[in-house]
């Protein structure tokens, strides 16, 4: 059965949630969702920002790893309004302040229940906006809030914005949405006026929204235009969205074409195709984008990466040279693997380009395993494509259900989801059939429960490498117990949920805050204090 938007929500897309984005930056939920939350603002204020107000709960992760985690960079180039993987970010910080931005922070106890909450107050010579934004993991966000109104802005529509008087807020949602052709429509009282929200595939014009509401009533009119990749619509449906009602769905479509196999990349491409309106081929296409990407950046980690303010040097090229002169213990394709991992979080560390998969903090060992398999066993670029959808069919369960960001829910939810996509995609690349490879992603994930957050210097470097070479190496491990027959015991749905709810007994200095474990250690601390120091030496 079917399962519509607006009965659950947000849906989930492997290209929006999972596999992206494209980006520069240590975090994803520090750097990307904040630039998109800045695009978001920027858009609310037509492009013209004079200053700007940034404030910070004292309970959440932010007033502690908002500099040195990426969420200034990031966020003061989506107030440019540029792309996450602009060449620029590292330096947003001096092209805000050419732009003549004013720019505050403040930090508070304001009483946000998330860890990852952005108020921002913007104003410019024609007024002002209060914009309350969450960064929920992976790149993702929500806007929660504006100027005072309850909204819920994920970046997935083209949004119209309407302000006015009291006599709007009668009007009928649904009648609006007909009327104007939107996808959906929320109306919304504030202190004094009336927010119309439209959201639809494209901005709506002033002639479309006068001819469903009275011109008089209508004190401004503003609009956000979409910053994902996949686009959500009013018709939107996907067959599934748990583990087991993929299998279930799995055994009725081989039953009714006569028991033809589905592998789990196959059902990924059911999903996708249902959730974005592409086709097979173009969403194939899409993804080995991504391949190509990854591997240009695989190459450049080896070549060599160098940036300042950064706690480990450039350590992949003597990994390699040691493989390669039969230095290292005989690990096969591991090997290849802790490679990749280790040139992908350099290349991170470095600023350069990345893709979050499923996050920035994550982002080498799903990458490394499907490009090191690929590579060993001669697959093209489609046939890589398709085992990153596979993985990425689990990384949709883990978001839907639960989180990416590790302020939710240590690193479990980073490395142990990264973990988990990856033997997905292993046994899915060794022909194991979509339940085997469920099995697969569950035994990783159980293999990494309860795995704190806590980088060294407040920087996404130590011991992030390592655990991102655990999750790979864990992930072979798991994948070859389920292609040999291993039970997973537990059903990797029921998995997810023990995750969440061992996130939920957390301490709050274990997820991502620079406040426990490795993270307060004499030495830790005294790295963070030379990287601070360190003005323009080479460190």
């Amino acid at each position: 059965m079917n399962v519509t938007q607006w009965e659950v929500g947000v849906i989930v897309s492997i290209f929006n949630d999972v596999v992206g984005p494209v980006m520069r930056g240590p975090s994803s939920s520090h750097c990307a969702a904040a630039l998109r939350i800045g695009r978001i603002a920027r858009d609310l204020m037509e492009g013209e920002i004079d200053r700007v107000l940034v404030q910070f709960d004292n309970s959440g992760s932010l007033p502690a790893t908002h500099q040195s985690q990426g969420s200034d960079m990031g966020l003061f180039g989506g107030l440019l309004g540029w792309a996450a993987d602009d060449d620029r970010l590292p330096d947003s910080a001096d092209w805000l302040e050419k732009a003549g931005i004013a720019l505050e922070f403040e930090y508070g106890d304001y009483g946000d229940a998330h860890p990852n909450t952005y108020r921002l107050h913007l104003s410019n010579n024609r007024g002002q906006h209060q914009l309350i934004a969450i960064s929920t993991g992976g790149g993702m966000f929500e806007i929660v809030s504006i100027d005072g109104v309850k909204v819920s802005m994920g970046g997935d529509f083209d949004e119209t914005l309407v302000w006015g008087d009291s006599r709007l807020a009668n009007l009928d949602a649904q009648t609006l949405c007909d009327e104007s052709g939107a996808d959906h429509v929320n109306v919304a009282s504030g202190d004094g006026f009336t927010l119309i929200q439209f959201q639809a595939q494209k901005t709506l014009g002033i002639e479309v929204i006068e001819s469903c509401l009275p011109a008089e009533s209508i004190t401004d009119v503003k609009h956000a235009a979409a910053v994902l990749p996949v686009r959500s619509r009013r018709e939107l449906q996907v067959p599934f969205q748990t583990c087991d009602a993929m299998l279930k769905y799995a055994a009725r479509e081989e039953e009714d074409e006569g028991a033809q196999h589905l592998s789990l990349a196959d059902l990924a491409v059911h999903y996708e195709v249902a959730r974005s309106g592409l086709g097979e081929a173009e969403l194939i296409e899409k993804m080995c984008d991504i391949v190509r990407i990854l591997r240009t950046s695989v190459e450049h980690g080896l070549a060599g990466t160098t940036y300042e303010d950064r706690v480990l040097g450039f350590q992949s090229g003597g990994y390699q040279q040691a493989m390669e002169s039969g230095k290292l213990l005989d690990g096969g394709i591991l090997n290849r693997m802790v490679l990749y991992t280790s040139a992908l979080m350099e290349v991170k560390s470095s600023m350069g380009v990345i893709v979050a998969a499923p996050t920035a903090g994550a982002c080498a060992a799903f990458p490394a395993a499907c490009l090191a398999i690929g590579e060993s066993r001669g697959m093209s670029d489609g046939e890589i494509a398709r085992g990153m959808l596979a993985g990425g069919m689990v990384g949709v369960f883990i978001a839907t259900h639960w989180s990416f960001a590790a302020e939710v829910g240590g690193c479990q939810a980073e490395g142990g989801s990264a973990s988990a996509m990856s033997a997905a995609a292993l046994v899915t690349f060794m022909g194991g059939n979509a339940a085997t490879a469920c099995g697969a992603a569950s035994m990783a994930m159980q293999n990494m429960l309860g795995l704190i957050c806590d980088p060294v210097a407040n920087r996404v470097e130590v011991p992030c490498l390592g655990k991102n070479v655990l999750a790979v190496s864990n992930a072979l491990s798991a994948a070859n117990m389920a292609l040999a027959g291993f039970d997973a015991v537990i059903p990797l749905d029921e998995t997810i949920a023990a995750a969440k709810a061992v996130a939920e007994r957390m301490p709050r200095e274990h997820r991502c805050t620079a406040l426990g474990g490795l993270a307060v250690t004499p030495t830790s601390l005294a790295i963070q204090k030379r990287l601070e120091g360190c003005g323009n030496c080479s460190c």
